[in-house]
């Protein structure tokens, strides 16, 4: 990912002082030395210590210390870049997956500066080039908007909070007022956990969606995109076996049931069955007509065709499946089990 990705941070028309830190968490296919290819400045390095800019602007690049116990892996690097950032006042945390359009660090800024914003995130545009990508991944936005409406985290007023891992512009103070990052060491799930220690110490917080950040990471096959969800679907229940339960019958409710009703409706008006199987048939049309209203513009975001929301249903019954493969996986001691890592609750 890095030359594709990290070109795109060091190339940001950004007037101000800006340094890239990238962590090299414990990875085992070269991730330093590629970045170091790429301009970088190793750790201790004379180069490491100069001033950052353009047109030299390069990037730091640090080895991941052990992690400690306690500390959830992301949450641990993402702790040793900020100290590794020294006295910035705003921290971007990002993605080694992540790439920016050139002037979206100054557009973020502006965000946090104007709107007095302690944090500001972006949800990216995460790729859907194949058929399984473009039939999960917009449904994944479509989802997490559900769980997390935007409006509402971007209410001070409301509870709601949340942010996109991929894009969380901080700023320093705020963080440090709120306890830092050690307040949420454990969290398997940063960018919400984030979001929330924020919002509960009256932090301004932004979310919203961009086609300017995008994720290159590809899912090819459906195994890819269900082992991205079932990672952590089971970890943002809370562990709940009661939660899962509720979760999966609103899905076949919400979701299963129009079609179900519409259908059967239609059969029965069909065989003759007069006036209840007319309501029957209506009502499950009209739900189902208003669900798939509700997520034409996620695909419309993604440039899919609208006739694809009349699809929904299919991929909630699949992403019901997914959340009870992630249950399942962290009963059998798998839990959030991820690029050859496996973390438990």
């Amino acid at each position: 990912m890095l030359p594709v990705t990290m070109p795109t941070l060091l190339g940001q028309h950004y007037p101000g002082s800006l340094r890239v830190v990238l962590v090299d968490d414990e990875s085992s296919d070269g991730t330093a030395a590629v970045a170091t290819a790429l301009g970088g400045a190793t750790a201790g390095s004379a180069a490491a210590g100069s001033p950052a800019g353009p047109p030299g602007r390069k990037p730091l690049v640090i080895r991941s210390g052990r992690r400690p116990p306690g500390w959830a892996g992301k949450v641990w690097a993402m702790r040793q870049g900020l100290q590794a950032a020294g006295e910035a006042e705003y921290v971007l945390f990002t993605d080694a997956d992540i790439t920016f359009e050139p002037d979206t660090l100054t557009a973020l800024m502006r965000a946090a500066i104007c709107d007095n914003r302690g944090l500001v995130s972006q949800l990216a545009l995460l790729r859907a080039e194949t058929g399984w990508e473009r039939l999960i991944v917009p449904a994944f936005v479509y989802f997490f908007a559900q769980l997390y409406p935007f409006r509402r985290v971007n209410s001070p007023g409301a509870r709601t909070a949340a942010a996109a891992g991929g894009c969380m512009l901080v700023r320093r103070r705020a963080l440090a007022a709120a306890g830092g990052l050690d307040r949420i060491r454990a969290a398997r799930i940063d960018d919400v956990a984030l979001g929330r220690l924020l919002k509960s110490a009256s932090v301004r917080c932004w979310l919203g969606l961009s086609t300017g950040i995008r994720s290159r990471r590809p899912y090819p096959r459906l195994a890819d995109l269900w082992d991205m969800i079932a990672r952590s679907a089971y970890t943002q229940l809370r562990y709940s076996p009661i939660a899962l339960a509720g979760t999966i019958a609103g899905l076949l409710w919400i979701y299963v049931l129009p079609p179900v009703a519409a259908i059967g409706g239609l059969l029965g008006v069909a065989a003759g069955g007069g006036g209840q199987a007319d309501v029957i048939a209506g009502a499950g049309l009209l739900s189902w007509a208003i669900m798939a209203s509700t997520y034409v513009p996620v695909l419309r975001l993604y440039g899919l065709s609208s006739l694809r929301a009349v699809g929904l249903p299919l991929v909630a019954v699949l992403y019901a499946a997914m959340t009870v493969d992630s249950a399942r996986r962290h009963r059998a001691g798998r839990g959030g089990e991820w690029k050859g890592r496996t973390v438990g609750a």
